[in-house]
This record gives C-alpha cells, structure tokens and sequence, in this order.
C-alpha cells in the first residue's frame, strides 16, 4: 500500500465572499489526484494552501510528515508547482527566465531539464511573449518536473493544449507518477483528462469537499440511465439527475443505491462529466427563460 505524502488536515480559510470550509484529504505515493469542482468552489485557494501562499484561518497541511507552516523553505524543494500559463516576464527568453528559476531549488536537474526541453519541443532562445497558451504550459511542467519533486500541484495544466499534446501530457503524468513514485494533485475542467489517468478524485463544491476517494469508487456511486421516457412515473422521474429527453429516449444519472428501482431501465457506468452534471445540477429541472 502506497504511503501517505500529503495531509490536508481541516483547513478554512475565510473571505469576505466565500470560505474554504474545513477541507480535508490526503494523498498517496505514486498517485495521480484528479481535484475538480466548479469554478470558484475553492480548488486553486486550496492549492496555494498546500504550497505555503496563503495564511489559513484553522488546520494544517503536512507533507512527507514534514507541517508546510513551519518548514516551508525545505518542502518547497520538493513540491512543483504550476497554475496555468507563464504571464510574467513576457520580454524576457526561456533561457534567462530559467536560469532564474532553477537558483531556488536545491535538487535542480539540468540534464533532466533539457530531456524536457527536446520532448516537449522548447526552443529556449524564445521569448515568453513568442509562446502560445500551449506552449507556456509545457514550459511550466518543464520547470516544475526538473528539481526531483515528490509532490506536483497544477491547476489547470492542460488547458490551451491541442487533444494530441494534452494526451502527450497524460502519459507523461502517468510515467512519473508510476516510474519516479510522484503525487500528482491536478485541477481541470476537462474531465475526460481524467478518465485516461486519475488513480483518485476530490470534489469540492462551495469550499467543501463532497468526497475524496478512489475513481473506481467514486464512479461506482453513481449510473448512466436511459429508456423509454413514458416508462417512468412522476416519483421515478423525480429519482433522476441531469435528466434530458431526446429523439424519444431519456438519459439521466442516478444514485447506484436506486438501481434496483430502475431494474427495467438500461443502466450502465457513468462518466465523471455525468457524475459532475448531476452533483452540480441535481435532480430539479431547470426553467428556461426561452
């Protein structure tokens, strides 16, 4: 069994309009996290949290059983971390912008930095400003996959990249996480990066975690249902989540703990988009102004 690196102990954090509200969850040796929810329910706040850049009201985030409060300087050595796309220093080329960098951590691999250069297909004589949205973000994993980091955190790592350089992504996700043994904690909207390679899922909604377990588990909670949609009584109907009607046929979501009430229904896995859908939307029809 993998042990621990990450302890996210009920921490709050408190702002005039929103809360971060007792969160809590660990994460394993080996792992890649998948951290999703809406936007504005508390994932990057969470996120600068386990990194050190923001002070929290209650609880405590250890890594490698080491408090981030009071050894920061240290853990940060061994934490990369990414959050979106590279805005600062626009004038300035990847090389110099590196050399920076890479002064800050201890463990700086520069064979393994030009390894990620050539893969990812840097030209570092480039200018920030010269870098699509895509390219900024591979320039970030670059430099947050250089200084042998236990634990990565990236918010939103693929988002800009083309579906082929996001699956060039993934892979990479998955061969350090089962080769060099790192923590992958990532946010996304593009739920389907998830399907190919989250070992786990945390769901946060309003600054609370809705739960954090294992994909399998978290998929197994949950059912793809469709049929006949004059099949269903009113109390059925009720039952089912994100329900739509089209072309004669319903599709929705539903509880695994109801399948037994829909036996005469097709009901198969659900996708994590279905189960977002349903957490998010419920099971009340919305009323359209149109």
């Amino acid at each position: 069994m993998s042990n621990t690196i990450l302890e996210v102990n009920n921490i709050t954090k408190i702002y005039p309009t929103f809360k971060l509200d007792d969160v809590s969850f660990t994460a394993s040796e080996g792992r890649i996290v998948g951290f999703i929810g809406r936007n504005g329910a508390g994932k990057t706040t969470t996120m600068k949290a386990i990194y050190g850049l923001l002070e929290l009201d209650s609880g405590s985030i250890i890594f490698d059983g080491k408090t981030v409060k009071k050894d920061e300087q240290s853990i940060k050595n061994e934490i990369g971390l990414l959050f979106g796309g590279i805005d600062y220093y626009p004038n300035q080329k990847i090389k110099v912008l590196t050399s920076v960098t890479k002064r800050f951590y201890e463990n700086w691999d520069e064979e393994l930095y030009r390894k990620w250069l050539k893969y990812f297909e840097l030209d570092e004589e480039k200018k920030i400003k010269e870098l699509s949205n895509g390219m900024k973000v591979k320039y970030g994993l670059a430099v947050a996959l250089s200084h042998g980091a236990k634990l990565l955190i990236l918010d939103e790592p693929t988002s800009g990249l083309d579906p082929v350089s996001r699956d060039e992504v993934l892979d990479c996700f998955m061969k350090i996480a089962k080769n060099k043994g790192a923590t992958i904690l990532f946010s996304t909207h593009v739920i389907s990066d998830l399907e190919k390679c989250a070992d786990d899922i945390v769901y946060i909604q309003k600054g609370k975690i809705v739960k954090a377990c294992s994909s399998r588990e978290f998929k197994e909670g949950y059912l793809k249902i469709e049929g006949d949609p004059t099949k269903l009584s009113p109390l059925e109907k009720d039952k089912i989540g994100h329900y739509r009607e089209h072309d004669g046929k319903f599709s929705g979501t539903i509880p695994s703990e109801y399948k037994t009430t829909f036996e005469g229904f097709t009901l198969s896995e659900s996708s994590l988009e279905d189960i977002m859908l349903y957490i998010e939307r419920g099971v009340e029809d919305e009323e359209s102004p149109f």
